[in-house]
C-alpha cells in the first residue's frame, strides 16, 4: 500500500481509538464547558506550537459559538518563518521558559464559572504545565488534551517538576504514539512520517464543541452559532456572525485585566 493510503488508514484507526477509549473523558469535559457557558462564563483555550491549531478550531469557525476563549501567544505559535527572526528555535526555547505562564495569566481576570482547556501533544513544556497550575490557583478546573504515550516517553524538566497530565482534572488522550508520526517508510524506518496529533486534537476539539452545544441547547442556552450563507442565506449568515461576535466581545471584555 502506498504511503498516502497507509497514513489515511492510520488516521482512521487513530480516530476510532479516540472514539472508543476517550468518549467518557470528552463527555466529562463537555459537561464542564456547558456549565461554564450556561452560567455566563468562559472556556479558556490554550496551546503552544502546533497546538494553536485546535485552539483556533474551537472558535471562531463555522459551526462555532461564543463561550470559548482562545488564548495563544504569537511568540510560541508563529512557525512559518522557521529560521531567522521569529524562527522555530526561538519558539521552542520560549515555550520552555518557567514563569511565562503567570505573565500570560496576569493579563486576564477569571470568573467563578470559568474552565481552562490546554492542548499539548507532549505536555512537558514549562508554559503549558504552569498554565495548568496557574488555572488551578485561580479556581478553574483544567482539561488537558495530550498524548499520554508521548508525555510519558519524555523526561520531566527539573525546573518544571511535572507533566501537564499530572496537573489536569480531566485528561483526554490524543492516542498518538510517542513520536507522533503515524507511518514508517521502507528504507528509512527510524524516521517516521506524518504526524497524527493535529488530526487527533482537532477531532477532540470538535467533539467537545458538538457535545457542549447539545447540552446547551437542551437547556435553551446555546449562543448564536456562526453559520455559512450556504446553509441559511447571506442575510441570516451575517446576522449570526454579528450576534456571535457581539456575544464573544461581551464575555471576553469581562476577562481582560485592568
Amino acid at each position: 500500500m502506498r504511503a498516502d493510503a497507509r497514513w489515511m488508514e492510520a488516521g482512521i484507526g487513530l480516530l476510532e481509538r479516540i472514539r472508543d477509549t476517550q468518549s467518557n473523558a470528552i463527555v466529562q469535559a463537555s459537561k464542564l464547558c456547558s456549565e461554564a457557558i450556561a452560567a455566563g462564563g468562559l472556556v479558556h483555550l490554550f496551546g503552544t506550537g502546533h497546538s494553536r491549531i485546535p485552539v483556533e478550531e474551537m472558535f471562531p469557525r463555522y459551526g462555532s459559538y461564543p463561550g470559548f476563549h482562545p488564548i495563544v501567544e504569537l511568540s510560541m505559535t508563529f512557525h512559518t518563518q522557521v529560521v531567522g527572526a521569529n524562527g522555530q528555535r526561538q519558539a521552542m526555547f520560549i515555550e520552555r521558559m518557567p514563569g511565562l505562564a503567570e505573565v500570560i495569566l496576569s493579563n486576564f481576570q477569571f470568573g467563578p464559572h470559568d474552565v481552562m482547556v490546554i492542548f499539548s501533544a507532549s505536555g512537558l513544556g514549562a508554559v503549558v504545565v504552569e498554565m495548568a497550575r496557574g488555572a488551578h490557583k485561580r479556581g478553574m478546573p483544567v482539561v488537558a488534551v495530550t498524548s499520554v504515550a508521548q508525555s510519558n516517553a519524555g523526561d520531566v524538566e527539573p525546573e518544571v517538576g511535572g507533566r501537564l497530565l499530572d496537573e489536569a482534572d480531566i485528561v483526554i488522550d490524543l492516542c498518538t504514539p510517542a513520536g507522533d508520526a503515524l507511518i514508517r517508510l521502507e528504507g528509512r524506518p527510524e524516521t517516521p512520517i506524518g504526524p497524527g496529533s493535529t488530526l487527533a486534537s482537532v477531532a477532540i476539539a470538535d467533539s467537545i464543541k458538538a457535545r457542549t452545544a447539545e447540552l446547551l441547547l437542551a437547556e435553551g442556552k446555546l449562543p448564536p452559532v456562526i453559520t455559512s450563507a450556504a446553509e441559511v442565506g447571506k442575510k441570516r449568515s451575517e446576522e449570526l456572525f454579528e450576534a456571535a461576535y457581539r456575544e464573544h466581545a461581551r464575555r471576553a471584555a469581562k476577562s481582560l485585566a485592568v
